[in-house]
């Protein structure tokens, strides 16, 4: 009886997911891109945290509200130069920027899940200056 009871009590605990977080800076530079953040493609699980890293000043983090992000999701926007972070709880594509740098192509996506539901809707935003061509990109990466 006591083994049937570590080995239940064993595949009961190798059920149990951890949430895991990831860390994406905010740069002036990385390569020969400037104003970049460290990872524009990031794919989680849902419960994870994604921590937005002020590394370098001037950046913030704003999802992209019309079009760019799952249905029923709320604003999400940081202050300037300060680290942030956010649990995603809702599967789907979410599509973000740094306002002052949006139109030099700071832009980023979260892929929570796998799940690409939504990503008509992410073809639809109107992305600005050189983050047409960045988007254009990364949703051809994202759509595989």
């Amino acid at each position: 009886m006591r083994y049937i009871l570590i080995i239940l009590f064993s595949l009961f605990l190798s059920n149990i997911v951890v949430a895991e977080d990831t860390t994406i800076e905010m740069l002036d530079k990385l390569g020969k891109r400037s104003m970049v953040f460290s990872q524009e493609i990031a794919r989680i699980n849902t419960g994870d945290t994604v921590f937005w890293k002020a590394t370098d000043k001037g950046h913030n983090v704003q999802f992209i509200s019309k079009n760019g992000v799952p249905e029923g999701i709320e604003k999400f926007k940081s202050k300037i130069n300060k680290d942030t972070e956010y649990t995603f709880t809702t599967p789907g594509i979410y599509a973000y920027w740094c306002v002052p740098h949006k139109t030099m192509g700071m832009i980023g996506f979260v892929i929570v899940g796998d799940d690409l539901s939504n990503l008509d809707s992410i073809k639809k935003v109107k992305f600005i200056g050189k983050s047409k061509k960045i988007a254009k990109t990364l949703i051809a990466q994202i759509s595989g």
